[in-house]
């Protein structure tokens, strides 16, 4: 039986909706983040050393699995039976690959910095907030936001010429990219001129397999991210 330890609104949300996709049986854990920190429970270290989520348990290999790209990619192999990737040996299939691995590897860095450096000057002593924001500004104006635009632009561009991430057919790494996706229409303007972005959220979020994994996962942010065109 597969485990999925989830933390409320995060990237674990994924690992619901791929297994609904693959209609698989699976048991959920919840998991609260700290109101304080908004950081994941010590509880989870106790599965992982990490602590982070998603993580996976897998009672049929005796597998503990934490990283969403892993567990996506050991879920397809294991379970998958040819879904949700493209053949092997194809042009396709290096593409699954590359947005599998880009969407951790290279989306989300700026869209976390972006969070962190919206936040510093409400984390910081009073006396110097009015520092401490105009350093989290400047740093966000001349480093963040056009690495954030480059980004964006990127996706923008990809969709523009097919309608997955990966060709013509939905797959795995379309799961694994709706996170920045979503996170970035929140947070950093992504459908701004960027008509095919929001189409791909509108796509994804209307898809049955993540309807049910809402229902099941509970609250999500960015459930509703791009749903009303731009």
């Amino acid at each position: 039986m597969i485990t999925v330890h989830h933390l409320d609104n995060s990237r674990s949300q994924r690992i619901l909706w791929l297994l609904e996709e693959l209609e698989l049986p699976y048991e959920i854990r919840f998991y609260k983040r700290d109101p304080k920190t908004m950081l994941a429970p010590k509880s989870l270290r106790r599965i992982h050393p990490l602590g982070k989520a998603p993580i996976i348990t897998d009672t049929e290999g005796d597998v503990t699995l934490a990283e969403s790209g892993a567990i996506i990619e050991y879920l397809v192999e294991r379970y998958g039976n040819g879904r949700l990737q493209p053949e092997r040996s194809t042009p396709e299939h290096v593409q699954f690959l590359y947005w599998l691995h880009y969407a951790e590897g290279s989306a989300m860095p700026p869209l976390l910095l972006k969070l962190v450096f919206g936040l510093l000057p409400t984390r910081v002593p009073f006396i110097i907030r009015p520092v401490a924001s105009l350093i989290a500004s400047g740093v966000q104006s001349r480093i963040i936001n056009p690495q954030l635009k480059l980004h964006m632009d990127f996706w923008e561009q990809a969709l523009s010429q097919r309608e997955w991430f990966t060709g013509q057919d939905f797959t795995a790494a379309d799961i694994q990219m709706s996170f920045p996706l979503e996170a970035a229409a929140s947070r950093a303007g992504a459908l701004q001129g960027r008509p095919h972005v929001g189409a791909f959220l509108r796509r994804i979020h209307a898809r049955p397999a993540y309807q049910r994994a809402l229902i099941k996962g509970g609250a999500y942010t960015f459930a509703s991210a791009g749903d009303a065109p731009a």
